[in-house]
C-alpha cells in the first residue's frame, strides 16, 4: 500500500471529525442560546502584549491614519472586537475563526491556528470555569474537571508562596530544577515564576489524567482581566491545561477604560525595556470600554489543540487542512 495514500486517508479522516465537532461545538452555544458572530481579522491596531508577535500587512493602497503608515495588522485574537460588540449591546457571544502570531511553529503551534472564544453576560469566574468544565465534558467527553488556585499550585509542588516571595528564594527553586543557567540580574519576580511555572509544573501536571484549571493568577499577570476584589494580589484569570497541552485562557473581564489604559501604557513601557517596539493602543477598544461595556467573563480554546487531543496526536500538522510548511 502506498504510504502517500495512508497519510492523506488519516487527514481526510480526520477532517471530517473535525468538522464533526466543530459542528458539536455550535450546537453547545445555540442551546445556551449565545449568539455566534463574525469580526475582522484585518485591523488597525494590535495588541501591547510582550509575548504576542503579531503579523504586519503592508498595502500600497490602504493608509492607516493611525500609525501614518501603510500598514495593518492581522488579529492575534479577536479579543477586542467582540468586546467592541459587547459594549453595544449585543448579548453573549462566540467565535470560531483564524488568528496569526508570527514567531510561533513547532508541534503546538502554527502561525495561522483556529481559536474558538466566547463571553457570557453576567458570569464571574468561576460562573466561567464551571461553563468551561461543561464544554469540556461535551465536547471531549471528560468526566471531571481537576481546579486549583495558581497559590496552591507552588504551595504544593514547591512549598513557596508565589504571592509572597522573592528573587532570591526563587532562585533556589531554578536550582533544584537543573535550571541554574536561567538565573539572570535582570529577572523579576513574575519573570522567574513564569519560568518556574513552565520548566517546573506544567510537566507535573501533564500527568493528570483529566484537564487542569489553574486560576487567580497574579495580578502582574493579568493584562486584560478585572482584579480580585478581596486580594489585591491576585487577577480573577485562570488557564486550561490537559496533557501537556496549554488549552485555553479566560477571565473576568476588566471593564474599567482607565486601568486597562494605564496597562497598556506600562505594557508599552515594558516593550522598550526589552527594545521592542511600542505599539499604538487601540483607542476604539478603550472607548468601548468607557460607554456601556456589561459585566462578564470570557475564554479562548485553542481549536486545533483541542482536536489534537481528541484524536491523539502530537502534531498540530495533523489536524490542519494545510500546515505553513504545506500552504
Amino acid at each position: 500500500m502506498n504510504k502517500n495514500n495512508d497519510t492523506f486517508d488519516n487527514k481526510n479522516k480526520n477532517l471530517h471529525y473535525r468538522a464533526y465537532i466543530i459542528s458539536k461545538i455550535r450546537h453547545f452555544f445555540k442551546k445556551k442560546h449565545v449568539l455566534e458572530v463574525e469580526t475582522p481579522m484585518l485591523t488597525k491596531f494590535t495588541v501591547t502584549d510582550i509575548n504576542l508577535f503579531p503579523f504586519k500587512v503592508f498595502s500600497e493602497k490602504l493608509y492607516n491614519i493611525y500609525d501614518h503608515q501603510n500598514i495593518m495588522w492581522l488579529i492575534t485574537s479577536p479579543e477586542y472586537h467582540m468586546k467592541r460588540l459587547l459594549s453595544n449591546g449585543i448579548g453573549s457571544i462566540y467565535q470560531i475563526c483564524h488568528c496569526f502570531r508570527s514567531q510561533e511553529i513547532g508541534n503546538y503551534h502554527n502561525p495561522e491556528f483556529t481559536m474558538l472564544e466566547w463571553y457570557q453576560i453576567n458570569y464571574d469566574m468561576f460562573d466561567m470555569i464551571n461553563e468551561v468544565e461543561c464544554f469540556l465534558k461535551h465536547i471531549i467527553s471528560v468526566k471531571s474537571v481537576y481546579k486549583i488556585s495558581y497559590q496552591d499550585i507552588f504551595m504544593k509542588s514547591f512549598f513557596i508562596d508565589p504571592l509572597n516571595t522573592n528573587i532570591v528564594e526563587l532562585n533556589t527553586i531554578l536550582i533544584y530544577l537543573k535550571h541554574k543557567h536561567l538565573i539572570n540580574s535582570r529577572n523579576t519576580v513574575q519573570n522567574i515564576l513564569e519560568l518556574i511555572f513552565t520548566i517546573g509544573i506544567e510537566p507535573k501536571i501533564s500527568q493528570y489524567i483529566m484537564p487542569v484549571i489553574i486560576y487567580h493568577y497574579p495580578i502582574e499577570q493579568a493584562l486584560l482581566s478585572r482584579g480580585n476584589v478581596i486580594d489585591y494580589r491576585i487577577s480573577d484569570r485562570f488557564e486550561i491545561f490537559f496533557q501537556g497541552i496549554e488549552l485555553g485562557n479566560g477571565f473576568c473581564e476588566l471593564i474599567d477604560h482607565n486601568e486597562q489604559n494605564k496597562r497598556f501604557l506600562q505594557e508599552n513601557l515594558n516593550r522598550v525595556s526589552l527594545n521592542l517596539a511600542k505599539r499604538s493602543i487601540d483607542f476604539r477598544f478603550l472607548q468601548s470600554l468607557s460607554l456601556n461595556m456589561p459585566e462578564c467573563s470570557g475564554v479562548s480554546i485553542g481549536l486545533d489543540r483541542l482536536m489534537m487531543i481528541i484524536l491523539k496526536t502530537n502534531n498540530i500538522n495533523d489536524v490542519l487542512s494545510f500546515s505553513f510548511d504545506n500552504c
